[in-house]
This record gives structure tokens, sequence and C-alpha cells, in this order.
């Protein structure tokens, strides 16, 4: 992740008498932003919203997958467990594989490790991946992204989907 610390609009102090003072991150890993408080502010903007960590890393993994010529995410160690996991029955795959995100009180930054698909141009897929990231992260959560980091961690080839597990018959 990047070095640059993930920030919100500093609020002045007519902004803290008005209850519009930002947000906060928590220990548990939720981002809260502040709404406004008092009887004569709009309904939909009294209370807090949290949004928890876990909600952008899922939001990234699905916009993620979205893209054409991403065949997986996540590194060695955790496909494997992923595919052993999917095997299982009743397992669902886990959408945050691969996806790790530090969440600010009003930012984001996303990390992202895929697999593509070969013969793709890998600086598309990258790029493309990017703008689905940063589109569905900012229009669901509403927080800023200030960057989103893609990591290729392997190409996969067509001969890898050749099945390994065929039985051999011995006559």
């Amino acid at each position: 992740m990047a070095t640059q610390e993930l920030t919100s609009k500093s609020a002045t102090s007519s902004d803290t008498e008005k209850g519009l003072v930002g947000g906060s991150h928590s220990a548990e890993g939720a981002t809260t932003v502040t709404g406004r408080t008092g009887p004569s502010e709009p309904p939909a903007t009294r209370g807090k919203t949290s949004i928890a960590d876990v909600v952008v890393v899922k939001i990234a993994g699905m916009a993620a997958r979205e893209i054409p010529g991403v065949h997986d995410m996540g590194g060695g160690l955790s496909r494997t467990i992923g595919a052993v996991r999917d095997r299982v029955p009743g397992g669902r795959p886990n959408v945050g594989r691969g996806v790790k995100v530090e969440v600010g009180e009003r930012q984001t930054a996303i990390d992202l490790d895929i697999v593509v698909e070969y013969g793709v141009p890998i600086t598309d897929v990258a790029h493309d991946v990017r703008e689905n990231v940063i589109a569905a992260v900012e229009r669901i959560t509403g927080l800023e992204v200030v960057e989103v980091n893609v990591a290729i961690n392997d190409v996969h080839l067509p001969d890898d989907d050749r099945d390994t597990t065929a039985e051999t018959r011995v006559e």
C-alpha cells in the first residue's frame, strides 16, 4: 500500500457546532461516517453510518472479477486453498481473495493480486480493473479511492484447463 496518509477534509469549528464532523476508524476495522444531529436536520442525515473494511474488500473483489481477462485472484497458496474450499459441499467462493484494503475516514486504498488469461494485454486488463473497482467502490460506499495497485501474479495458460484427475484404466 502507499505510504501516503488517508485523510478526510478537515472540519471547521462551524462544522463541529452543526454536527458535520467527519468520521472515525474503529478498532474492529470499520469506518464511521458521522451525520448531522438535531431535530431540525432532515431525517436522512441524522445518525452515523459504519462501513466495515470487509465491505470494501468484497466490492473490490467482485468488481475486479467482472473484467474479461481476469482468470482468478490471489497468490499461489491462497488460490490453492480457495480451490479446495470451492470443492467442499456448501462452501462458498471467497470474493475477497487477493484483495487488501486500507480504509480511512473518507478515503481508501486497494491492493489487488490477479491472474490474467494468456494472450490478453496485461496493461489493458489492469486499466479496466482499476476503472471498474474505483467506480464500484466509490458508487456503493461513497469513499474516495485514492489508488488501486494491481499485481499480476500469474498467467493462466490454456493447457492449465485440461483434466489431470482423469482415471487411468488398467486392462
